[in-house]
């Protein structure tokens, strides 16, 4: 009787599943650690992040923008002279997302860390790769996660936060075929892949990735691999034939922005863009922006956080830049890691704007790819010599047990610069609404609490703003009829008597209005 009732036995995981669901759990615990405070930090939802986010909504659910065809290959964001066009890699995803999730702000920024910690992770996947050593792949990994650079940006819902997934996927798929004898069309097929997802989420993507295509010469030691980097370059052609019949399509989509960013716009002479070149050059490289003020602007950077990569983390790189130049000169694989650093710098180097972070967002990821040489000096045996010949060896020549205390003082002081940045992040990080545009948020509510309808929403001196009340109506789940859009202040049709309008116009501005909120720079009134 007594087997009759016997509890069926529990299904016990074996060793390899154990591990995989050991893994999945703690990297899914550690994202949740990552994204913590994206609910109030950052603050609100800058114009370009709503832009994003709606557009993204509408391609969930009518396969069309705000503007333009179904599908479209790049997206037009606002009118009049806001007109501008994002990639269409950020909006094209988060609208998978959207798909099957309700929209919110939380969740766009989720989305947008997702990548980051991603990269982070990737990053140190390749680490582990290009070194063979575990512990080297989590430091990396590690160090990455908690650098200012990669963390300020993971909560942004703009352009570039992809840039550094994709790059990393181009140096994967790279350091694949570099490890292989013969480069497969598998290996060909995963770089263009790579470099072509890079080339579509940004307009640093559009520079870095012909770049990297042509230091792909680098590895060119046969007459074999040249002609499989040809392949490439006939692939990748192929790919970029779309944004160059869309740019003829749309003149000045694509550049528009770019001419009013840069110096090397036609009309100037060659050699004054030259000197501007190298001054700027020069001026991205300042170890000033880097590790003691970072991007000026705070919706980038905690401006009293200090600096966006870390002093110890900086050391690290530069001793395996030294490790690197001196003994591994001959490695294709760390020539054109050299090379990638010298050229991420190149699309913030050609813009006004000094040491703009999300514009130089590569230089990051190839600075934390400096440290792995670097620890792997640290961790090297005392009888290896890192290939190093009797005139350079006793430069390098430092007891294991030395090596390992250096190593270990920098990864202490890893930690307390990445304490210290947390906790003033957090701290100054809410903040900083009013470069987030959280003061809208505020007209917007008064404005859905009246009963008046349609809401009339004017764009003026201080932006775009319209695209917020469509945005957080969608948000809300309020159909779009109950707002109409005037168009650019001194532009549009004068809103009916009695008519309730938001307006990112100046208050001095607003003459015939009855004020009844301003919130911030914001303004909701009754017109008169």
């Amino acid at each position: 009787m007594l087997r009759m009732f016997r509890m069926p036995a529990l299904p016990v995981l074996s060793g390899k599943y154990l591990r995989l669901f050991l893994w999945v759990a703690g990297i899914a615990l550690l994202f949740i650690v990552y994204t913590s405070g994206l609910s109030q930090n950052p603050p609100g939802f800058y114009v370009d992040e709503s832009a994003i986010a709606y557009n993204a909504y509408l391609i969930s659910r009518t396969g069309a923008g705000e503007f333009g065809p179904r599908f479209p290959l790049y997206f037009q964001m606002f009118t009049d002279g806001f007109t501008q066009y994002v990639s269409p890699t950020q909006v094209y995803l988060l609208a998978f997302v959207f798909r099957f999730l309700p929209p919110s702000i939380l969740l766009a920024r989720s989305f947008s860390a997702f990548w980051m910690f991603a990269a982070c992770l990737l990053l140190g996947l390749l680490a582990k790769r290009v070194s063979g050593q575990f512990k080297i792949g989590i430091i990396v990994a590690a160090t990455t996660l908690l650098t200012p650079w990669f963390f300020e940006v993971r909560g942004l819902v703009l352009e570039p936060h992809v840039i550094p997934f994709a790059l990393v996927l181009v140096l994967l798929a790279v350091y694949h075929a570099h490890a292989t004898p013969n480069w497969t069309w598998r290996a060909i097929a995963l770089i263009t892949a790579a470099l072509t997802f890079l080339t579509y989420c940004y307009s640093s993507g559009r520079m870095l990735g012909p770049f990297l295509a042509f230091g792909l010469l680098l590895f060119v030691t046969t007459t074999r691999r040249f002609v499989a980097v040809l392949k490439i370059w006939v692939l990748y052609g192929i790919t970029l034939i779309p944004t160059f019949v869309y740019n003829r399509h749309h003149p000045g989509a694509l550049t528009s922005r770019f001419f009013a960013a840069t110096y090397a716009r036609p009309g100037v002479p060659w050699r004054d863009a030259a000197y501007e070149f190298v001054r700027r050059y020069l001026e991205d490289q300042s170890l000033v922006g880097l590790l003691q003020t970072g991007h000026p602007h705070p919706r980038h950077h905690v401006i009293e956080a200090g600096g966006v990569f870390f002093f110890s983390t900086f050391i690290l790189a530069m001793i395996g830049l030294l490790v690197i130049v001196v003994c591994r000169r001959h490695d294709p694989w760390w020539r054109f890691v050299l090379y990638g650093l010298a050229i991420s710098i190149v699309p913030g180097v050609i813009t006004y704007e000094p040491f703009h972070a999300l514009r130089l967002l590569a230089l990051p990821v190839f600075l934390s790819l400096l440290t792995v040489p670097a620890l792997e000096w640290f961790f090297a045996p005392d009888k290896q010599t890192l290939g190093l010949d009797a005139t350079t060896q006793p430069a390098f020549c430092f007891s294991h047990f030395v090596r390992l205390g250096i190593l270990i003082v920098l990864l202490t002081l890893t930690t307390i610069e990445a304490i210290r940045f947390q906790i003033v992040f957090r701290r100054e990080g809410p903040k900083r609404g009013i470069f987030f545009d959280a003061p809208y948020k505020g007209a917007y509510d008064a404005a859905v609490a009246q009963p008046s309808r349609p809401i009339y929403l004017i764009d003026g001196y201080f932006g775009p703003a319209s695209m917020h009340a469509f945005w957080y109506a969608t948000v809300e789940g309020r159909p779009r009829s109950e707002f109409v859009y005037l168009g650019d202040a001194g532009k549009h049709p004068s809103p009916p008597v009695g008519g309730v309008v938001i307006s990112s116009d100046r208050r001095e501005d607003c003459r015939k209005c009855d004020i009844i909120k301003q919130s911030g720079i914001y303004l909701f009134y009754r017109a008169k």
